[in-house]
């Protein structure tokens, strides 16, 4: 059944009161900044900003009294869905909500958002023009059942591992290369060209950038995916992607950001996707260490903070994950920070939240403890008919719902997807992975490289002669496989021999081999510390007598675990890092990188300290 007149008068009502509120005021990503009345004051943005703010509010209202209790309480929800079209039947629909395609489940359970994934067991893209056409699929299907409201689509599209969406879409240096860049202009530009791209598309929510401070060496989740281990140089890159996200154009061109995983995910030794971690800095070490990034992601007015499926004592002793801490999120983040946007949860699939409580009971323990957004329960049915049965009990009032639903359909609204809920499917090729993006985003990447060590003066390269590339890589990688020996040997015109991620006895045999023939051996670690084998490569190239350069290119701790005289760290593997690599190590451009992180040696002791950084 299609919208009524009513509605699409409704809509166009309201799009056209705010496009016009939107166009004179210059606020919230309104408009680039260059287009703003340069006489325009603090307060009077300020003032403009709050109309724009009011008008919002009253819409949402507006929207709210049409809604039934059932309709806001899907609100509340993302889902991830199977497939690569709304239409596609796909038996894992099937099997987790009851219904063969994504579009009757946004149609059955009336949800407010879903989550865009790449990866073996949710497989939702193909190319960019495949996913404007799901993106309007599923937003058809929202406008035409149940509320009539527009969908948030979503997205985690960080850069370097947590690449969601490739080529032919620009590709992305991971967080920590940019801090190693220290550009607070580099990083707003690679966050415009990102979210422009992902509006293209119809996606409206980015779950970036990453606010963690990446203290903990040890950390397995968060590691490159944190800008740094110092509190200003992250708070500054994350300001400034925030800047890029939601302030480089139009509402209707810009994303919201996601500030994650507050209160910080840094300092964690262990994964929250398959355990709880328990973080036990003291409060005042909390306050100076991990604290910074997230209050500036609030002075830079992000549109949402997700959750981190953690323990901190210090912070609360009850035990309960960060996601469902009300001294955490309610008494901290809503309370003393002031923080009045959307609090999205972290998956509520992962181990680390459903520890301690069944699922049914999760999101209203979400909800007291502040937070509006949930992400990926594990059985939505079960969740939802958990927020039901607290309300209809008295123990969660429906003003608390409403109060959520509120910011949601706030969001919604600043973002310009009221106004504009479908992708020009016939517009994204003109958009996404244009020639200017991909130089920008090189360009900006040339700037990342690190060299640590160069003492046996063989960089930059002046006579290699035959060069093999070697070492790390990952076909299976979740999303897109991890090829940086294939890359770089290209980009270097070199022989290539990947070796996997544990190169056993023959696989290694066979790199010696290959480096007998050659002149230079270029080799790419990943996670020295932890793997034995790969260490083995090494030694067992250097054992040769040819010329070795040592190359980290995921976190930037293997030269900790290897004595190689030639060291350089690159924080990711993506191709456009790689080329990035192969113009340092070729002399075509110098390194500038300086490290973001202290790398410590075996022992603890710190080898190369935070600004450590070679050029020629």
């Amino acid at each position: 059944m299609g919208r009524t007149s009513k509605q699409r008068r409704r809509n166009h009502a309201l799009a056209a009161s705010l496009a016009a509120l939107l166009a004179t005021t210059g606020v919230a990503g309104a408009v680039p900044a260059s287009a703003m009345n340069p006489a325009d004051t603090p307060v009077k943005r300020q003032q403009a900003a709050q109309r724009q703010d009011d008008a919002e509010t009253a819409e949402a209202k507006q929207s709210l009294a049409r809604m039934t209790l059932e309709q806001k309480v899907g609100q509340l929800f993302v889902a991830d869905v199977f497939g690569k079209s709304a239409t596609e039947v796909h038996p894992s629909n099937q099997k987790k909500y009851g219904v063969g395609t994504a579009a009757e489940v946004v149609q059955k359970f009336g949800v407010g958002g879903v989550i865009y994934f790449n990866n073996p067991g949710t497989d939702n893209i193909d190319d960019p023009v495949q996913l404007a056409k799901f993106s309007n699929g599923l937003q058809k299907a929202a406008l035409n059942s149940g509320a009539k409201l527009p969908l948030i689509l979503s997205i985690d599209q960080e850069g370097g591992r947590v690449t969601r969406l490739g080529k032919p879409a620009t590709e992305y240096p991971s967080s920590m290369a940019v801090g190693a860049g220290r550009s607070t202009e580099d990083a707003k530009r690679l966050a415009t060209i990102n979210g422009h791209e992902l509006r293209a598309v119809g996606i409206a929510q980015n779950f970036a950038p990453d606010a963690d401070i990446n203290s903990n060496h040890l950390n397995p989740v968060i590691g490159s995916r944190s800008f740094s281990s110092d509190p200003a140089l992250a708070s500054s890159l994350v300001t400034a992607e925030i800047d890029g996200y939601q302030r480089s154009g139009r509402a209707t061109e810009t994303v919201s950001s996601a500030a994650k995983h507050f209160p910080g995910h840094g300092d964690a030794a262990e994964d929250s996707h398959t355990g709880l971690p328990e973080i036990d800095r003291t409060e005042q070490e909390w306050r100076e260490i991990d604290l910074p990034p997230f209050k500036a992601a609030i002075e830079a007015g992000a549109d949402s903070i997700m959750t981190a499926h953690i323990t901190v004592p210090s912070l609360d002793p009850s035990g309960n994950p960060a996601t469902l801490s009300k001294p955490i999120m309610g008494d901290l983040l809503r309370g003393e920070l002031g923080y009045r946007g959307v609090v999205v949860t972290d998956s509520l699939q992962m181990a680390g939240v459903r520890k301690l409580h069944p699922d049914h009971e999760i999101p209203v323990l979400a909800l007291e403890a502040g937070v509006d957004q949930m992400l990926m329960p594990p059985n939505l049915d079960v969740a939802i008919n958990g927020v039901l049965d607290a309300v209809k009990s008295g123990r969660i009032t429906e003003e608390r719902i409403n109060e959520s639903v509120i910011r949601i359909l706030k969001l919604k609204l600043k973002r310009g997807i009221f106004a504009q809920p479908m992708a020009d499917v016939n517009a994204v090729k003109k958009k996404v992975g244009t020639p200017a993006h991909l130089a920008d985003v090189q360009a900006l990447t040339d700037r990342t490289t690190t060299v640590l060590r160069n003492d046996a003066n063989l960089l930059p390269l002046k006579d290699p002669g035959k060069v093999l590339v070697t070492g790390y890589n990952r076909p299976d990688y979740p999303g897109y496989p991890a090829e940086p020996v294939a890359a770089l040997a290209k980009a270097l015109g070199a022989t290539g021999l990947s070796t996997g991620t544990s190169p056993n006895a023959d696989t290694v045999a066979k790199a010696v081999e290959a480096a007998k023939g050659a002149d230079t051996v270029i080799v790419l670690t990943n996670g020295l510390r932890t793997s034995a084998n790969q260490v083995n490569l090494v030694k067992s190239l250097q054992a040769t007598g040819k010329p070795v350069i040592a190359v980290g290119v995921q976190e930037p701790y293997d030269p900790g675990y290897a004595d190689v005289p030639t060291w350089a760290v690159t924080y990711d593997w993506r191709e456009v890092t790689m080329n990035s690599l192969a113009k340092v190590l070729k002399g075509e451009i110098s390194p500038q990188g300086k490290l973001p992180v202290n790398i410590p040696a075996a022992d603890g002791q710190v080898l190369f300290p935070f600004g450590h950084g070679l050029s020629w």
